[in-house]
């Protein structure tokens, strides 16, 4: 499922738009992305937890050629499904 399916299965379960359930839908991810970017958690209750984390510098190996190189350190967003979301998906 692509964003475009998710907004049209949205659209069709709200009984809302597709043009309507498209602004949310960008609204949400901006909000969600500057969140992030600022630094903050983000926890949707029966969802899910998004966060920022820190991945510290690292040596590592070109795949291609095999030569030793650095990795810089950088942050990086992971998420965490809630017991509910996993209890539904193991269904």
């Amino acid at each position: 499922m692509n964003k475009t399916d998710l907004i049209h299965r949205a659209a069709q379960m709200s009984g809302a738009t597709k043009k309507d359930t498209e602004a949310v839908a960008e609204a949400l991810f901006d909000a969600m992305c500057q969140a992030l970017a600022s630094g903050e958690k983000i926890t949707l209750t029966n969802f899910g937890t998004f966060e920022v984390r820190r991945r510290e510098a690292r040596v590592g190996r070109n795949p291609k050629t095999g030569d030793i190189i650095q990795i810089p350190s950088g942050k990086t967003p992971v998420f965490h499904p809630c017991a509910a979301l996993k209890k539904a998906v193991d269904k």
